[in-house]
């Protein structure tokens, strides 16, 4: 009996992964082909495409776009795609791609490395080998995959420079696992969905990432809106308390709702939720219209917001989809309504 092979794109856009060494430092030069030809023989039938030489450093708006429109095509042709990226970048590339295609019908993983494939002690060909695996495994979703864990794209984060475990999952338990006893899958629900794949490439990237910190004057907010900023995602502190005293950080945030400009309102701390309910610094941002982000990675909060922005949406409609869990990036409690009563 014949088993037939999973069919398997590899696009390939640069990062580290595919760097050598240039009088200018690491660059990327390293086709798709190198890379597959340094992982030995593989367990499925593998298409390479490369779509992109760059340091994740210079991947903005235009090439998501780019790589969501190849995704997309190419869903319906293969069991699963990997696409190798640059590590810097590669969060928010994967938030993005959450959002702009919606109910992908194909598993779709994200990986990288800290260090070149080149390089002896690599960690590049593990990470190739288990995003194949995840390409060939995974329900359908936005993946990223890295130093033997799986990860929803729209929940990861880089929080290390140089070590191999660069990403975490945040906030959610990783989607697996490499053990002794192979790829090993949590417990959580990511059943296949039944919803047609809708690509959505539509965007508006002028916004800010704002990070609140003792002293900041609020009136660099009405600059960044008088240049042309039409969204604002601040990391506030703790539970997502801003300052009112003095430097009246609520007081602005109440302005540019009532300008319809959306602020959204997430945590510095990396784990856990916002809830700005809880302190009066939280409750008065929250009157004032403040949304929140609850407990999304601000990688997932500014792409969300550019894309809702690109849908045309006005401040209430936004704040609505913030309410809403659309790819997994948030967590919704049950008659979680962040009412201040």
């Amino acid at each position: 009996m014949t088993i037939m092979q999973k069919k398997i794109l590899l696009l390939s856009t640069g990062g580290t992964i595919a760097s050598v060494v240039s009088d200018a430092g690491l660059v990327p030069k390293e086709s798709g082909e190198q890379l597959i030809n340094m992982l030995g023989e593989l367990p499925y039938d593998i298409t390479v495409e490369d779509i992109l030489q760059l340091d994740s450093s210079n991947i903005q708006p235009e090439e998501w776009k780019l790589i969501a429109e190849k995704i997309f095509e190419n869903r319906n042709k293969y069991d699963g795609i990997v696409v190798s990226h640059g590590t810097d970048t590669m969060a928010y590339t994967a938030s993005m791609l959450a959002f702009m295609l919606q109910n992908i019908n194909i598993p779709v993983v994200l990986t990288g490395s800290q260090v070149p494939i080149n390089v002896v002690l690599s960690d590049a060909p593990d990470n190739l080998r288990l995003a194949f695996a995840a390409a060939a495994t995974c329900c359908p979703n936005i993946y990223l995959a890295f130093d033997r864990k799986v990860m929803l794209g729209c929940r990861s984060v880089k929080v290390r420079t140089i070590n191999f475990d660069a990403f975490e999952s945040v906030n959610v338990p990783p989607v697996a696992k490499v053990t002794s006893d192979g790829l090993v899958f949590s417990e959580q629900n990511l059943s296949k969905n039944t919803r047609e794949c809708t690509l959505n490439t539509e965007i508006n990237p002028h916004v800010s990432l704002v990070k609140l910190f003792p002293g900041f004057d609020p009136k660099l907010l009405f600059a960044m809106v008088k240049s042309g900023c039409k969204g604002i995602v601040i990391e506030a502190y703790g539970l997502g308390g801003m300052n009112y005293i003095r430097r009246n950080m609520v007081g602005a945030v109440g302005e540019l709702i009532r300008q319809g400009i959306p602020v959204i309102a997430s945590s510095q701390c990396l784990y856990e939720r916002s809830d700005l309910t809880k302190y009066e610094v939280g409750r008065e941002a929250l009157l004032e219209g403040a949304i929140s982000a609850r407990d999304m990675t601000s990688e997932s909060a500014i792409t969300k917001l550019m894309w809702g922005l690109g849908q045309g949406w006005d401040v209430h409609q936004i704040a609505e989809f913030f309410n809403t869990d659309v790819v997994g990036e948030v967590t919704i409690e049950k008659d979680d309504t962040l009412r201040v009563d």
